[in-house]
C-alpha cells in the first residue's frame, strides 16, 4: 500500500480511511422483492422476508449484484468468480433478525483505487473491498409521545459498503475522495446519490501519530451525509485526539457522532472489532458464483468511464489532465463540455469556462450544472463571438451575466448588439485613436522606447480607454507597435 505524502497537524500525520455505504438503484430489496421506493409511509414495503417472519427465506437479486460487477469493473479492482454471505450478529431495535446478511471473508470486490484531485495534486487511494449488504431499518424517535418507533420500509435495502486503505491524510483529501466516489457510482447508474435520502452514506476511521511511528487507535465517525460536514468532523476529531495525547490521555476505539450544530463529535458507544459479531456463512444463501461470460456482459454495457474520458479529452481535445479530469468530475458535467465544445471547436475555452464563470456561480449559488440558465448551445455561441473577434473576453462576462440573471435572454448576439458591446473593428477608427493616444501621451512612448514594457501597457490602457472598451485588445496592440517602432 502507497499512502499519500503525509500533511503534519501540530507535528503529527492524520491517518484517514473511509468505509462510504452505497444504496444501490435497484427496484426491490436485495433479499426479497419489497420496493425500495423512498418516502412510503412506515413498514409498508416490508415483507415478511424483511420481517424476519419464521421459516422465510432470503433470495438474492440479481440485479444487486451486476451493480457490484459494474463498480469492481470501473475501479480496476478484481470481481471474485466466487463470494460468500455471512451474518453479522448483533442486537439493534431495528434488525429482526437479530444480525444483518453481509459479506466478510470473501467479499464480491477485491482491491482496486481512486483517482482524484486536490486542488492540482493527483491523488490515489486503494480500496481493500466492497461487498453486498442489506441495510437495517430506523428508529424514529419524533411524534410518539416519549417513546421510540421502528419503520422497517429500509430493512433488507442493498448496499455496496466500499471501504478503502488508510491512504488519506487531511479531512480535505477524504472530501474529495468521497466526492469522486460519489460521482462515480452516479456515473454508473449504480446509486442515485441521493445523501439527503441516506443513498451514500460516510463512516470516516481518523486516528494520528508521530510521522513513522505505528497506525494510532482509530475513532469511526458514522453516518456523514454531507461533504462540508466530513471536511469539518475530521478537523474537530483530528485536535480532539491530539489534545488527548498531549494531555497524556489515551485514545479508546469508539464509534462517534458528528454535531453540525455544535461542531464537535461525541462518543457514541465502543467501538466493535470483527469478532464482536460472531460471523459466519449464512446457512440459507449459497455461495455467490459469477461467471466469466456475466462479467464480460456486464462489461460491455457499461458508460464510457471518466478515466477513459478524461484521456480522450487530453489525446483528441488537447487537454491538459487537469482539465480533462475536472471536465469528467460528473458525467452531467462531461456532456455539458461536448456540447459546448462540439458548437465552437474551442476545447480550452470552454473548460476555462466551465472551471471559471460557470463554477463560480455554480458554487455561490449552491447549484448544480442541469440547473444552470446558460446552456451549452449558449456557450458555445459566446465563445464564437470571442474568437471571432466580435466581443472581448470583458465583455463576454457582462453577456454572460445578463444569460444568466434574465431568464428570458437567450440570444447571445441580441444580448451584444442591446449592450453595444462589439468590438471595433474599423481599422481607420481605430488608427485615430491610437494616434491620439500616441500624441497625448508623449513621457509613456519615451519610457516605452527606452525599454519600459510597463509603459506600453499603459498606452493600450489608453486605447482602451479611449475606444470604451470597443478596441480589440490585440488589434491595438499591433497598430501600436507598428507606430513605435
Amino acid at each position: 500500500m502507497a499512502a499519500n505524502s503525509s500533511q503534519l497537524v501540530r507535528g503529527y500525520e492524520v491517518v484517514i480511511g473511509l468505509e462510504n455505504h452505497v444504496q444501490l438503484s435497484t427496484l426491490s430489496k436485495i433479499f426479497s422483492g419489497s420496493s425500495t421506493a423512498f418516502g412510503a409511509e412506515p413498514n409498508t414495503q416490508a415483507s415478511p422476508v424483511d420481517l424476519a417472519l419464521p421459516g422465510t427465506l432470503p433470495v438474492l437479486n440479481r440485479a444487486a449484484v451486476e451493480r457490484a460487477i459494474r463498480f469492481g469493473l470501473a475501479v480496476g479492482a478484481k470481481v471474485a468468480p466466487l463470494s460468500i454471505f455471512a451474518r453479522k450478529n448483533y442486537f439493534y431495535p431495528d434488525l429482526p433478525k437479530g444480525y444483518q446478511i453481509s459479506q466478510f471473508e470473501i467479499p464480491v470486490v477485491q482491491g482496486g483505487s481512486v483517482e482524484f484531485f486536490v486542488g492540482d495534486q493527483k491523488k490515489t487511494v486503494q480500496l481493500t473491498r466492497a461487498h453486498l449488504e442489506e441495510d437495517a431499518g430506523k428508529s424514529l424517535h419524533e411524534d410518539f409521545h416519549g417513546q421510540s418507533g421502528i419503520d422497517l420500509n429500509r430493512a433488507g435495502t442493498p448496499l455496496l459498503e466500499i471501504v478503502s486503505e488508510p491512504d488519506m491524510r487531511s479531512g480535505a483529501e477524504a472530501a474529495e475522495y468521497a466526492k469522486t466516489l460519489h460521482a462515480l457510482v452516479m456515473w454508473l447508474g449504480i446509486c442515485d446519490g441521493n445523501m439527503q435520502e441516506g443513498s451514500f452514506r460516510c463512516d470516516v476511521n481518523v486516528s494520528v501519530r508521530k510521522p513513522g511511528a505505528p497506525y494510532g487507535t482509530r475513532r469511526e465517525i458514522k453516518n456523514l451525509n454531507s461533504f462540508r460536514y466530513l471536511v469539518d468532523a475530521v478537523n474537530y476529531e483530528v485536535n480532539w485526539q491530539i489534545d488527548e495525547i498531549e494531555d497524556g490521555r489515551t485514545i479508546q476505539q469508539a464509534t462517534v457522532l458528528y454535531n453540525p450544530d455544535r461542531g464537535e463529535t461525541r462518543a457514541m458507544r465502543s467501538k466493535e472489532d470483527s469478532a464482536d459479531y460472531r460471523y459466519f456463512p449464512d446457512p440459507d444463501l449459497p455461495p455467490l458464483v459469477i461467471a466469466p461470460e456475466w462479467v464480460e456482459r456486464v462489461k460491455g454495457e457499461m458508460p464510457e468511464l471518466p478515466r477513459a474520458m478524461a484521456q480522450r479529452f487530453v489525446d483528441q481535445d488537447g487537454l491538459a489532465v487537469y482539465d480533462a479530469t475536472m471536465m469528467t468530475q460528473s458525467l452531467p458535467f462531461a456532456r455539458y463540455y461536448e456540447a459546448a465544445r462540439d458548437g465552437c471547436k474551442a476545447p480550452k475555452l470552454v473548460a476555462n469556462w466551465l472551471m471559471g464563470e460557470m463554477a463560480k456561480r455554480l458554487n455561490t449559488e449552491d447549484r448544480s450544472l442541469g440547473d444552470a440558465p446558460v446552456t451549452p448551445a449558449m456557450l458555445a455561441t459566446l465563445i464564437n463571438r470571442i474568437q471571432d473577434g466580435t466581443i472581448s473576453n470583458n465583455a463576454a462576462r457582462q453577456v454572460f451575466e445578463v444569460l444568466w440573471t434574465q431568464t428570458d435572454a437567450a440570444d447571445v448576439d441580441a444580448i451584444i448588439e442591446a449592450k453595444g458591446l462589439k468590438q471595433m473593428n474599423d481599422s481607420g477608427a481605430l488608427e485615430k485613436i491610437v494616434d491620439e493616444v500616441i500624441a497625448a501621451n508623449a513621457k509613456s512612448v519615451e519610457e516605452y522606447r527606452a525599454g519600459k514594457d510597463k509603459a506600453f501597457n499603459a498606452l493600450v490602457g489608453q486605447v482602451m480607454k479611449a475606444s470604451k472598451g470597443k478596441a480589440n485588445p490585440a488589434q491595438a496592440t499591433e497598430m501600436l507597435k507598428a507606430r513605435l517602432a
